[in-house]
């Protein structure tokens, strides 16, 4: 004999509660880790001289650029 467990509403509110949670603290932490990102690569080109910027063909100009595109994987 096969014991079965329906779902009752309440439960169901709570699945779907529980996975909507988890979905946006997802997202959180993939923003939270795309802006740490985009922070630390515009503070490490932030503080190459100019000269060094150059060496890398990258304008002082394009730095903001570089870290969003960094950050979100482009």
């Amino acid at each position: 004999m096969a014991i079965t467990r329906s779902i009752s509403g309440l439960d169901a509110v709570s699945d779907a509660a529980h996975a909507f949670f988890h979905q946006k603290w997802d997202a959180l932490l993939k923003t939270l880790e795309r802006r740490r990102v985009c922070r630390t690569t515009r503070g490490e080109l932030a503080i190459l001289s100019d000269r060094e910027l150059r060496d890398l063909g990258i304008p002082r100009s394009n730095i903001k650029r570089l870290a969003l595109e960094a950050a979100n994987g482009v």
